[in-house]
């Protein structure tokens, strides 16, 4: 390796492609691939000004490698410890929920939380079109139907005005609603004033899918305590990470008690293995909990860089004709991503024509979710649209949007949009 390489000893994963700065002969950047899990500090060396900048890459350092070594030198490596316990608690006490348990992903918390409110073959759970897969598909894992249901278009979450229509309807057809799950998108809580009445009038409990509002507040509560139990995800591109997680949040210490023995492969509390029901090997390690705890620890930091982002894309675009920030002026929002919506009619470009150009200069960016009743895997549901989310999808884009992106790395991606926009004026 050249001595004038300074990213020698990093993650081994950052071998196996070449490297834009060092040549193809010795693989040695680790943030040449986008999975790559290291930052600046972590690896040594000032990066490089052309490096790939991602939408929403991990934000780790010596804090959580601290905490990690610690766990592993403890020898509590298994998905039971001191630092999982912990990390239950204080992740309870953030949202102000009394219970939590941590688990392997927020998929797999989603499933336990529907598992949990009485989803089953022959139940119907209304699901927002516009959202990640997981959703939809947690709701298939447990042989309930979903019921796609369009957002509010200046929001992108949940249209509450489609709900009493539709809940009315599948009650006067038979269907037994099992749960009405509310997904927090970007980190905007839905409209949760209007949202629980509805429900609560229908009997529907409510899940709320806050896999990206960690830290999000709305009426001064916490994203992920409104619902009968609530979800969040710590997987690699949220706003805190534990590389792969989750965890479920609730008030209702019952259901917490049967998510906890379910994550458990329902293992009953005698010295040989009894098992009553069918469970899930879906419980979070103790070294991944360690992450989780300093990441919470970094929380509001990570936070307030991302709200500092979306300011400044919010002040860009404000004189710009024909595009708007979804969910902008929401100030308890965690600004997971900041997503801008481009009516090309007035703006005289496409979202996907930005893209293009800060793709070309090895920036990332993604388009807004495309709708689950488009997905090819949910096909021929039934679903409740105005057409709010294929607008979104079809005008959305997501930008650079992560706590690491700073300095010189920020002013480049606002370099490079400042290029387009005189470009197209």
């Amino acid at each position: 390796m050249p001595p004038t390489c300074r990213f020698r000893n990093v993650h081994p994963r950052s071998r196996l492609t070449g490297c834009k700065q060092h040549g193809s002969q010795h693989s040695c950047h680790p943030t040449c691939r986008p999975e790559a899990l290291m930052v600046d500090q972590y690896c040594g060396g000032r990066p490089s000004p052309a490096r790939r900048i991602h939408l929403s890459p991990p934000d780790v350092g010596p804090t959580e490698e601290a905490l990690v070594v610690a766990a592993m030198r403890s020898g509590w490596v298994a998905p039971a410890g001191p630092d999982l316990d912990a990390f239950e608690r204080e992740v309870a006490d953030r949202v102000g929920c009394g219970y939590a348990v941590g688990v392997s992903s927020g998929t797999a918390a989603l499933h336990l939380a529907l598992v949990a409110v009485g989803a089953r073959p022959g139940t119907v759970v209304v699901v927002p079109t516009l959202t990640f897969v997981a959703t939809a598909n947690a709701v298939t894992y447990t042989g309930a139907e979903p019921v796609f249901v369009d957002c509010d278009p200046a929001t992108g979450n949940v249209d509450v005005d489609l709900l009493p229509d539709l809940l009315d309807d599948l009650r006067r057809r038979g269907r037994r609603v099992a749960a009405v799950m509310a997904v927090d998108i970007n980190g905007v809580c839905a409209d949760y004033a209007r949202l629980l009445p509805v429900c609560a009038a229908a009997g529907v409990p409510v899940v709320e899918d806050s896999a990206q509002a960690l830290g999000s507040t709305y009426e001064g509560r916490h994203a992920g305590s409104f619902g009968r139990v609530g979800i969040f995800s710590f997987n690699g591109n949220k706003i805190m990470t534990t590389s792969s997680g989750g965890m479920l949040v609730s008030e209702d210490s019952v259901l917490i008690s049967r998510v906890r023995r379910l994550s458990t492969q329902a293992r009953e509390p005698v010295a040989h293995y009894e098992h009553r029901d069918i469970g899930y090997n879906y419980r979070l390690s103790n070294v991944l909990a360690a992450l989780g705890r300093a990441q919470l620890r970094r929380l509001d930091g990570m936070i307030e860089r991302r709200r500092a982002l979306r300011e400044r894309y919010a002040k860009l675009f404000a004189s710009v004709p024909g595009t708007r920030i979804l969910g902008d002026g929401d100030a308890g929002s965690n600004c997971w991503l900041t997503s801008l919506v481009v009516e090309p009619a007035t703006a005289g470009w496409r979202a996907a024509d930005l893209g293009e150009h800060l793709a070309a200069h090895d920036i990332e960016t993604r388009p807004m979710f495309k709708p689950m009743h488009r997905q090819p895997a949910h096909l021929g549901r039934r679903a409740v649209v105005t057409g709010a989310a294929d607008r979104l999808f079809a005008s959305g884009i997501s930008l650079p949007s992560g706590s690491t992106l700073l300095g010189a790395d920020a002013d480049r991606v606002f370099q490079v949009v400042e290029e387009f926009l005189v470009r197209h004026r």
